[in-house]
C-alpha cells in the first residue's frame, strides 16, 4: 500500500497505521502536536468545523500517542513539503483541515485500485494496531491506553480481533475434509 500511494495520503496512511488515530484526530492535528517521541491529541476535526482544544471524542482521547521513530522521519519528510509549516498536518489549500474522504476518492483509492490492493477504510488502521499490539503479547491495558479508550471493555471487544490457533487448526482440517470430497477420495 505504502509503495503506491503519492504524498500527502502516503504519510496519512503512516500515521494511521502507526498511531490508531481517528480519522478526525487525524484532520485536526497541527504540527505544535507532534513534540519529540509523541503527538499529543487534542482536537478533532469533522467535516469543515474544528473543535477547539480538548474538544476530543472522550476526556481520556485527549492524550499523548506515542511516535515511532519510522512515522517521525516521514512527518519531518512531510513537513518540508508544506507551505504552512505551522498549520495543520494535513492542510488542504484553503489552510483548513485536508478532508480525508476527497484525499480517499482523489488519490487512495485510484492508487490502490491500478495496484489491485484492497482498502479497507480508516478506522481498519485503528483495529489493526489493536490486534497487531496484541499479537505482540501487549497487555490489554496498555493497548487501552494507546488507543486512548476509556474502558478496557471497549478496547477488548471491538479493536482486538484474533483468530486462536484452535480456529486456524479447525479451518484447516475443513479445507482437507472439502478438498477430499471434492476429489471423491
Amino acid at each position: 500500500m505504502l509503495g503506491v500511494l503519492p504524498e500527502p495520503a502516503r504519510t496519512a496512511v503512516l500515521v494511521a497505521a502507526f498511531t490508531g488515530l481517528r480519522r478526525s484526530e487525524i484532520r485536526g492535528l497541527r504540527w505544535e502536536d507532534l513534540a519529540g517521541d509523541e503527538l499529543r491529541i487534542s482536537r478533532s476535526a469533522w467535516g469543515t468545523w474544528v473543535s477547539d482544544e480538548g474538544e476530543t471524542k472522550t476526556d481520556s482521547s485527549a492524550a499523548p500517542v506515542p511516535v515511532v521513530p519510522f512515522l517521525r522521519k516521514a512527518l519531518e519528510r512531510h513537513r518540508k513539503t508544506q507551505h504552512n509549516k505551522s498549520g495543520f498536518i494535513f492542510e488542504g489549500r484553503t489552510g483548513r483541515p485536508l478532508v480525508l474522504a476527497n484525499l480517499l476518492r482523489r488519490d487512495i483509492r485510484p492508487a490502490l485500485d491500478k495496484a489491485k490492493v484492497q482498502w479497507h477504510g480508516w478506522h481498519a488502521f485503528r483495529r489493526g494496531v489493536g490486534s497487531i499490539l496484541y499479537a505482540l503479547g501487549t497487555p490489554d491495558k496498555v493497548i487501552q491506553n494507546v488507543l486512548r479508550h476509556a474502558n478496557v471493555a471497549t478496547t477488548q471487544t471491538y479493536y482486538i480481533k484474533t483468530a486462536s490457533p484452535a480456529s486456524v487448526k479447525a479451518m484447516r482440517k475443513l479445507e482437507k475434509a472439502f478438498a477430499k470430497s471434492a476429489t471423491g477420495r
